[in-house]
């Protein structure tokens, strides 16, 4: 019997640089078979795509062949992760999802580099000025029809695209967001966000159960549970994602925010992609 490497049906991937210079990202593609739409395929784009690809094109595939039982439909999906077989680049992730200002921090293991934050502002330029264009090389897309997912960071990453440049998206899912980080500086943010006129966006907020005052069981018996509890009274990532989502509904942003019963910050990703699957593709207002 002869082993062979399995790749996902159907995906492909490419490696694109910014204009700011630096190491390429790398983009994990699934684009449907056949025909797009007359207006074109909705697009899902993803931070941390290393390990949020897998996720997204799972569910997708999935549930678009039964659409009357999922409400979920085909698309696009677009990934942005780096050159690597590691689910994470911690320190890429830092600065490309980590908002102003610029900041650096110890390194994560000594003897390694200096983290470093704030540069949201040139991953937004990429989406917007290199990958946006280049999908439309490669496919027919709905501009209209764009959702933005994060996690963690990358949820607080996707809460500043929406504030500083709300026409890039329809749909924001940021799960589990670090809306502490910094003493909270994403609020001053949203306190001066950019408003696009007859632009009604859709966000959804999330966080899993055990982000909230409670561990999960297990974790109770880890060496480092007191440390956690005590994370947690400034983290509050349940609180401050459900607070902001009662402060935003209104008439230009829609929110939503959902909790995932019995998940942690790192278990909830894989629900939390597959619900901005179901919203970036729902096939009816349901």
């Amino acid at each position: 019997m002869t082993e062979k490497a399995y790749t996902l049906p159907g995906t492909t991937y490419f490696d694109l640089a910014s204009d700011a210079g630096g190491e390429p990202y790398r983009v994990l593609l699934f684009i449907p078979e056949g025909e797009p739409p007359a207006e074109g395929w909705p697009l899902l784009v993803l931070t941390d795509g290393n390990a949020t690809f897998p996720f997204a094109f799972a569910s997708l595939v999935t549930q678009a062949p039964y659409p009357t039982g999922t409400n979920v439909t085909w698309g696009a999906i677009a990934a942005i992760g780096y050159p690597s077989d590691e689910p994470y680049d911690a320190l890429r992730r830092a600065w490309d999802l980590g908002p102003p200002p610029i900041k650096t921090y110890p390194p994560y293991h000594e003897g390694g580099p200096p983290v470093r934050i704030g540069g949201t502002r040139e991953l937004l330029d990429f989406i917007e000025k290199k990958l946006f264009p280049r999908l439309g090389e490669m496919v027919r897309l709905d501009t209209t029809r764009r959702s933005l997912f994060g996690h963690s960071f990358g949820g607080l990453f996707t809460l500043y695209a929406l504030f500083e440049r709300p026409s890039l998206f329809a749909n924001w899912i940021s799960a589990s967001p670090t809306i502490y980080w910094e003493g909270s500086e994403i609020l001053n943010n949203e306190a001066r966000r950019q408003r696009v006129s007859g632009h009604a966006a859709f966000l959804h907020l999330s966080a899993g159960e055990y982000e909230g005052d409670e561990l999960a069981p297990f974790q109770y018996r880890n060496n480092d549970a007191e440390k956690r509890l005590e994370n947690k009274k400034s983290e509050r990532t349940v609180a401050l994602a459900q607070e902001m989502a009662d402060r935003l509904n209104g008439f230009e942003i829609r929110t939503e925010f959902e909790l995932f019963a019995r998940q942690t910050h790192m278990s909830v990703l894989g629900p939390a992609v597959n619900r901005a699957v179901g919203i970036a593709f729902r096939s009816s207002a349901a």
